[in-house]
């Protein structure tokens, strides 16, 4: 489980700077005079951008080798990372996240196809669990640690503190992992990369854009219909070609379809915590960043307690009975946030982010394992790609949405100033979508992913 392990280090600098920017954001938002509803860009462009670059890393990846390009990333990432504390407006720092996305859209898939070409099958859980487990700890450690620097020192610093943990990783990965690549790769599908890049970046961006003022209408609906436009273009032309960018016919696996598809709807519910519940704790309740992140780490910390149960679970139940029982927990645990006051006690807030952090990660490491239960070697790095692709946009969507709800009923209360009670509609709209993922796990058969899972009845 060494390489887990090590592959984890990219991810632990990955996961502490988003849980670092999101208890920042506020305080960001009023050092470059932004409405802090307009920094869901700092969010969803850094998503975007991983979403746009992660298809073309299988390829990269298999082309100069794995260990290459796992190095390159980790630099980009962190060159990025210094572009972030240097910004001094908006659009500079949504560019600087862009830059920041296009190294993790390589760091992170190719770092998990190293670790899934290490281990066999029936070690995927148990290996999911070592990688994602020390990568918890970046979302432990961020938003006490964001809060920390924010509240009593300055936001910068937080973008600068992943400079030496990048350079613990390019040792490690130096030393311990191999370069994998693929004798015979093929050439690389430019049009199929062209039209899926267009096509993310325009819809998505297009989406999280609306409602701040930051472009005019004509523009943000012509970004939606040529984002569209290129999906459904794309999708004709993977069909025709090949050997395409993003092989379509992964989906022809069920257990990879409903882990996608599913997974897809189930982030889009909770994927905004990040972004809503720092804003809820500071702007709504008037806590100071280091108050709010020595909350909000608790949704972390029950992760990484139930990353040693998660394949007992699985392996007693199946995928199928967890990924909808769990659903259902998931969501009742995100809904008591909406219990919340700014007179309720923080032990009882920090216990209900803990208890439901736990059932998050639990649906997380779950929807993982089942994604390549039926991959065979040779597809394995189109299937990471893809699975990223599609975490990344369903995250992305879940802060749009997030973000477009809160706008919308500050809109209709007639004040720009945001209050506890915006978060509410927010909250149930993402608990609905969440909820909808239910159909799509109740397909499954009772025995669906059991080479991973290890039930057999």
């Amino acid at each position: 489980m060494l390489i887990p392990l090590i592959v984890a280090c990219a991810l632990f600098m990955e996961n502490l700077d988003s849980s670092v920017v999101s208890t920042s954001l506020p305080e960001i938002a009023r050092d470059l005079a932004v409405d802090p509803i307009a920094l869901k860009l700092a969010f969803t462009s850094y998503l975007i951008s991983i979403a746009v670059f992660t298809p073309v890393s299988g390829w990269i990846a298999d082309r100069f080798g794995a260990r290459t390009v796992f190095r390159l990333a980790i630099m980009v990432f962190v060159g990025g990372s210094i572009l972030c504390g240097l910004s001094s407006s908006l659009e500079g720092f949504v560019a600087a996240r862009i830059v920041q996305g296009a190294g993790g859209a390589m760091m992170v898939p190719v770092g998990r196809l190293v670790m899934l070409r290490s281990v066999e099958k029936s070690d995927y859980l148990r290996a999911m669990s070592w990688l994602t487990a020390p990568a918890m700890i970046g979302p432990v450690l961020g938003p006490p640690l964001g809060g920390f620097i924010t509240t009593y020192f300055q936001w910068r610093w937080i973008f600068w503190i992943n400079v030496p943990i990048s350079l613990v990783g390019l040792a490690l990965v130096t030393i311990y992992i191999e370069n994998y690549r693929e004798d015979d790769i093929g050439a690389l599908d430019t049009k199929g990369f062209i039209l899926s890049g267009i096509g993310l970046s325009g819809f998505v961006f297009g989406i999280s854009a609306s409602g701040i003022g930051m472009l005019p209408a004509w523009l943000i609906a012509a970004m939606i219909t040529v984002g569209l436009a290129c999906l459904i273009a794309y999708a004709r032309h993977a069909r025709a070609t090949e050997a395409p960018l993003i092989d379509l016919h992964l989906f022809d696996y069920s257990t990879f379809r409903v882990s996608l598809f599913g997974g897809l709807l189930f982030r889009v519910g909770v994927g905004a915590m990040p972004f809503l519940l720092p804003l809820l704790l500071q702007l709504g309740f008037g806590m100071t960043p280091f108050q709010s992140g020595s909350l909000t780490f608790a949704s972390a910390a029950g992760a990484i307690t139930m990353k040693f149960t998660a394949p007992q679970i699985v392996r007693a139940f199946g995928f199928r009975t967890v990924l909808i029982v769990n659903t259902f927990f998931v969501t009742a645990f995100f809904l008591a946030i909406l219990t919340f006051q700014p007179t309720t006690p923080g032990l009882v807030i920090f216990g209900i982010l803990l208890v439901g952090g736990f059932f998050r990660s639990l649906q997380f490491t779950a929807l993982n394992g089942l994604a390549f239960a039926e991959i065979d070697s040779r597809r394995m790095s189109q299937a990471t790609s893809m699975s990223s692709v599609f975490q990344q946009v369903s995250a992305s969507l879940g802060v749009a949405i997030a973000a477009g709800a809160l706008e919308v009923t500050r809109t209709l209360r007639g004040d720009q100033t945001i209050l506890a009670g915006d978060f509410f509609n927010a909250f149930l709209v993402l608990s609905v979508i969440g909820l909808s993922s239910i159909a799509v796990f109740a397909r499954m058969a009772p025995t669906a992913g059991s080479e991973v899972s290890g039930k057999t009845a």
